[in-house]
């Protein structure tokens, strides 16, 4: 009877070891597996979708198939706005978002579009990877997000239906769709148009139905969404440039663990491809655009536009965040 009694014994007590490395492996998996959301309002080809398609590989990669993120683009998951709020109440883990809908909730990103600030793209990266960058990261942190990265959404530029715009006095009447970003709109409407914020999802319709005469954006989102179809006059103002933050909710974050680092190196991993392919397809896009017969490109007398609004810059240095707007400034300047 002892004798059985010890044997029964270490039979559960090797049974329990033996279980053990399964029931620490599930539990260890199961702990681990994680599914995020990514949506965007881009438009397939458009850099924006190519980064964030790879940002979806480089995690899983990096995470060892840990963490899988499953990309929504083309604003299948709604508009950049209706993505920020998502994105706040933990319904959408990451966003590659935009400036204007973004100024919703930091108004200071704004002034990041000043009027002429910006020459290029590499200019005003090299200024968010500094003290202004910081700054903007920690009004995020703020309200929830994370600060990812900081894509690229270009240098922007002028098309419309009407005529050719190579002056500031070309653009006086016309009817601009701008996103909900009140520096684009303060530009414009110094400029003498009047604008209309209207979904970017939405503005092929618009224009093609007359609702608004023209849009600005830059190259690649007037290439990628066919815009040129409905506007033949492209006017390269490179009146100003915008960010794509590239932003986490931080209860999407707390989800990570041990793999958080991993998925913050893909990021900026996949923003290094995404400002590379910004910047070649500007170039390919405006080549192909100048070999297209019905589209005509006209240059601009950029001096006349950046003083026919330097007015913006002093309504935005008398906001509430008007010293940093002149940080902003001074750093485009350094």
């Amino acid at each position: 009877m002892t004798f059985l009694m010890k044997r029964r014994a270490f039979l559960a007590a090797g049974g329990s070891v033996l279980a053990a490395p399964a029931i620490l492996s599930f539990g260890r998996e199961a702990r681990a597996a994680v599914t995020l959301t990514l949506g965007h309002g881009a438009a397939p080809g458009n850099p924006r979708t190519v980064a964030a398609d790879k940002f979806a590989e480089l995690v899983k990669a990096k995470t060892e198939g840990r963490v899988t993120i499953n990309v929504a683009g083309s604003e299948t998951l709604g508009s950049d706005a209706a993505m920020l709020t998502s994105l706040r109440t933990g319904a959408l883990d990451i966003t590659a978002n935009s400036q204007g809908p973004v100024s919703a909730l930091i108004p200071e990103i704004a002034a990041l579009g000043l009027p002429f600030l910006f020459e290029t793209a590499e200019q005003a990266i090299k200024v968010l990877q500094g003290d202004v960058g910081k700054a903007l990261a920690e009004r995020f942190d703020a309200v929830g997000l994370v600060t990812l990265d900081w894509w690229d959404n270009g240098i922007r530029h002028l098309s419309n239906s009407k005529l050719a715009v190579k002056t500031p006095d070309d653009v006086k009447g016309l009817k601009i769709r701008t996103p909900a970003d009140p520096m684009t709109i303060d530009i414009f409407e110094a400029l003498g148009a009047s604008t209309e914020q209207i979904a970017f999802g939405e503005l092929y319709i618009a224009l093609q139905q007359g609702v608004v005469d023209g849009q600005e954006n830059p190259l690649a989102n007037i290439e990628s969404s066919k815009l040129y179809e409905v506007n033949k006059y492209i006017s390269l103002t490179a009146h100003k440039w915008e960010s794509t933050p590239f932003l986490m909710s931080k209860m999407s974050e707390a989800r990570l663990g041990d793999d958080l680092e991993a998925v913050k190196a893909a990021a900026l991993e996949a923003g290094t491809l995404q400002r590379d392919l910004s910047a070649q397809k500007a170039t390919e896009t405006l080549e192909a655009f100048k070999a297209n017969t019905a589209i005509e490109i006209s240059e601009v007398d950029r001096a006349a536009f950046a003083a026919a609004t330097t007015s913006v810059l002093e309504i935005w240095k008398q906001k509430p965040f008007g010293e940093f707007v002149a940080q902003i400034a001074a750093a485009a300047k350094g």
